[in-house]
């Protein structure tokens, strides 16, 4: 393995060594020659004559302090060292930077001929030296000049100047009032289509919408700002948040390692995040464009104007922002159907992520590369400890703190320590033991025991929790038990003899508790973890009795799904197992499953969802070695018996309704139980070769997808013909395109890899775009575990010759990318064989990224 780089720790943190209360920036673009001039006070917040700025790739050009040329640096790996300086003084700093060679898509580089940044996390060094760091916060003053053939230069703020300039150039200045860090500094230059709207803020101030998208795709982009108007109007509404710039700006570009960035003013987006319309986007699309422009635009409260002390508070800005994005969605659209969603999102990932070699808390304590903790834990799982300070506190509680927070720490770089002292602070409330959530890692287990005494009319709770094997100092947490009691008529109990808070909600304090219900006429089936109150395991001995009751009667849909979902993994785990040959677990699936059908929801979204069996890396969570063939032919053989069953209900249902092309949550809920319906009928004797033709020929993306997955999913004899049409029609549309490469890589024959290996040619391919590695490579080893697991090791191989190639051009995605293989010590012997294999390939290579090295060394050390 290479030479281990220097972790970074939290303990170790220090504040900078110099204050910077304002930078001036000139761009001087070229492709391959762009001059960077920055122009900066510093004044020494301790006794030091020295200052270590960060920069990497950079050529310098002139340094001068206080305008004079000064010589006494120390040019380092990573930095500059500058000798000799006063306590204050003034710093020039020219460097020349090529965008046109800068592939790592960090810092400026050049997106199809646009330039475009990303400077989150530690971008900023690459354009010029300065401290990259989140708690040096100043304002900007940013000149771009570049060619007239780039009508559009673009930077944060507001514009304040521009003019002609000789030889065909042009400049625009702009001018950012609000103290920023790095990270949060964006420049965008190039020739687009323009959408312009406007938003008139509560207070009556009008702010000018401007989103700019490739020549052609203005058609694409209405959605984008409807979402970004909704968002603007939701965050003043249940926040009281209203936007402070006179103008707010999205760019979306195609070469993007992340989805988007909340650059203060200037947002930079993924194309995929941004452009929509019903013949390209899917209604999934939608939802998740509302759902991104949504949290960028959220974070210019949380985020931006409070902004991280350090990286290792990441979650701080963005466990925040991506549950204030979650209740955007639910308040919007369903809140059921985006809680499935929300606990679809950490079971599949970061329950698997807390199992694995990258477990950390959701603050992490020591750090590498911090590329690789933009992760599901500080995201989703810090979005669910937000959501517990909700739970607990309630929305009165919960915004008096977000209040306290603003008024405390506006304009500041904070800790999620101040957070969390802002909402106790607000409603008196004690949450020193909950701020352990930030600092312990893995998954807890709620374990569960109930007693019914019928003579004394009680029903006794039995709590235990327990943490992760991997984390040894783990103490007990504060944990938000909601629960639902039924009685044997599915009403609702009301709970006597115990405190509760905020509705229905047990704290758990203490390692083991009791818990003890008055005036319980009957034995009640009890509904645990409702609405998943926190990011736990449940362990509760449920009969099929109980879920059966739960699946048809619980108050909440989220907590009916939640026991079709239990039921369908007491299934398959039995499969693995060959057990339930008498088919009695099946016969009670069978009979909620029909019940479903008999007595529908209104909302037949949530339907579709009730009947989707868990997927392979949610169920192979529950097994210490993943049975990967058995668990695979168990997925298949459930799924056949599912469509078996429900043949009648789901040919009545699709013969009876047809896709209206619409978007009402109506249009979208019917889109989504027609094509569950025609997945489980092409595993059926019932001839579909009609509905498939039909859904192929649809103008509508989602319907025409529901074919090519259902005929792809079933082996049915018309999907090469479908896709090849596909290819045909779509290959001048490469978003478009990346949906057919994500289906072509979930292909169950055993030809998949030579497909993979196939497309790599494909004209619509190339690796050094992000969109097309995930869509393509991504689905396969994420989504095709039959194929990528194939007991030859060839899926391990692909993966490990693409990352080997990615990791000189573009380190970050070929971190993305690598963790399927993280936990190979979860698989049999002769898989994890193979898979460590791979690794310690990619371990051998001399100029490996810090990215990678990180993870291939917690992996296999």
């Amino acid at each position: 393995m290479t030479q281990k780089p220097q972790a970074k720790l939290l303990a170790n943190y220090q504040p900078p060594s110099h204050q910077v209360e304002h930078i001036d920036l000139v761009f001087d673009l070229s492709p391959q020659q762009t001059r960077v001039i920055a122009k900066y006070n510093l004044k020494a917040n301790m006794d030091q004559s020295y200052i270590e700025l960060d920069g990497v790739d950079l050529k310098l050009i002139t340094l001068k302090v206080d305008g004079q040329v000064h010589t006494d640096f120390t040019l380092l790996v990573d930095g500059i060292k500058i000798n000799s300086l006063p306590e204050s003084f003034s710093l020039e700093i020219e460097t020349e930077i090529s965008p046109e060679l800068n592939t790592s898509l960090e810092g400026l580089y050049l997106s199809d001929g646009a330039y475009c940044t990303q400077c989150e996390a530690e971008g900023f060094r690459k354009i010029t030296y300065f401290f990259d760091r989140p708690d040096v916060l100043a304002t900007y003053k940013v000149t771009v000049i570049g060619d007239k053939s780039f009508p559009f230069l673009l930077s944060n703020g507001n514009q304040i100047d521009a003019g002609e300039l000789a030889e065909g150039r042009h400049f625009v200045t702009w001018e950012d009032p609000f103290k920023k860090p790095s990270y949060l500094f964006a420049l965008v230059a190039g020739d687009f289509d323009k959408l312009e709207d406007k938003f008139v803020t509560k207070s009556g101030r009008e702010v000018k919408l401007q989103l700019f998208v490739d020549k052609g795709n203005l058609s694409k982009a209405p959605h984008a700002m409807t979402s970004l108007q909704k968002s603007m109007k939701w965050d003043e509404e249940r926040f009281s948040l209203e936007y402070d710039l006179d103008i707010y700006m999205i760019v979306a570009v195609d070469f993007f390692n992340m989805g988007a960035m909340e650059n203060k003013g200037l947002n930079i987006f993924n194309s995929a995040c941004v452009l929509a319309n019903q013949e390209t986007a899917t209604d999934r699309d939608y939802h998740v464009i509302e759902s991104i422009v949504g949290h960028e635009y959220f974070h210019n409260w949380t985020g931006n104007r409070v902004t991280c002390r350090d990286w290792f508070q990441l979650s701080l800005k963005e466990g925040l922002t991506v549950f204030r994005d979650q209740e955007f969605s639910s308040d919007l659209g369903s809140r059921a159907l985006n809680r499935i969603d929300a606990v679809n999102a950490m079971r599949t990932h970061q329950f698997v992520e807390d199992a694995g070699p990258m477990a950390h808390p959701i603050r992490p304590e020591e750090v590498i590369e911090m590329n690789n903790f933009y992760t599901v834990t500080v995201y989703n799982k810090g979005a669910e400890v937000i959501r517990m300070m909700h739970t607990l506190l309630g929305e009165q509680g919960f915004q008096k703190g977000m209040q306290l927070y603003f008024e405390r720490h506006d304009g500041q770089a904070v800790t999620c320590d101040d957070f969390v002292n802002a909402m106790a602070d607000a409603t008196q409330t004690d949450l020193n033991q909950f701020k352990l959530w930030y600092s312990q890692f893995g998954t807890p287990t709620v374990h569960v025991n109930t007693e019914y005494d019928a003579q004394a009319r009680t029903y006794q709770l039995d709590i235990q929790q327990t943490h992760a094997e991997n984390d040894p100092v783990s103490e007990p947490l504060h944990i938000p038990v909601a629960i639902e009691l039924l009685n044997e008529q599915g009403q609702t109990i009301t709970l006597e003899g115990v405190k509760l808070k905020h509705g229905r909600v047990l704290e758990l304090t203490e390692e083991k508790q009791s818990f003890v219900f008055s005036n319980v006429e009957s034995e009640p089936t009890p509904v645990l973890l409702e609405d998943f109150s926190a990011p736990c395991l449940l362990e509760y001995d449920y009969s099929l009795t109980q879920l059966s009751h739960i699946a048809k009667y619980a108050t909440s849909y989220y907590a009916r799904w939640e026991a079709i979902q239990i039921l369908f993994t007491q299934q398959i785990r039995a499969y693995v197992k060959a057990e339930d040959q008498s088919g009695d677990m099946f016969s009670e699936l069978s009979s909620v499953l029909e019940s479903l059908f008999v007595n529908k929801p209104d909302d037949l979204a949530i339907l579709a969802e009730y009947i989707s069996v868990p997927n392979f890396d949610t169920l192979s969570s529950g097994y210490e070695v993943v049975p990967v063939d058995a668990l695979c032919q168990a997925i298949e053989r459930l799924e056949l018996q599912i469509a078996q069953l429900l043949e009648g209900y789901l040919t009545e249902f699709y013969t009876l309704t047809k896709d209206c092309g619409g978007l009402s949550a109506q249009d979208v809920a019917i889109r989504a139980l027609r094509n569950k319906s025609l997945y489980y009928l092409s595993l059926t004797q019932v001839d579909v070769s009609g509905w498939l033709r039909e859904q192929a020929a649809s103008s509508n993306m989602t319907t025409k997808l529901g074919a090519l997955k259902s005929a792809l999913n079933a082996q049915h004899k018309l999907a090469g013909a479908l896709m090849q049409e596909f290819d045909v029609q779509w290959n001048h549309d490469l978003l478009v395109m990346d949906k057919w490469f994500a289906l072509q890589a979930t292909s169950q024959t055993d030809k998949c890899i030579d497909i993979v290996l196939s497309l790599y040619k494909h004209p619509c391919f190339d690796k050094s775009n992000p969109n097309r590695v995930r869509a393509l490579v991504g689905t396969f080893t994420r989504l095709n575990p039959q194929q990528f697991h194939r007991r030859d090791g060839r899926g391990y191989e692909l993966l490990g010759d693409l990352i080997a190639e990615l990791n000189e051009l573009n380190p970050q995605n070929a971190s993305r990318i690598i963790t399927p293989l993280l936990s190979f010590k979860r698989f049999d012997d002769d898989r994890q064989s193979k898979m460590r294999v791979q690794l310690e390939r990619l371990a051998a290579i001399s100029n490996l990224s810090d990215d990678l090295y990180e993870k291939i060394d917690r992996a296999l050390n």
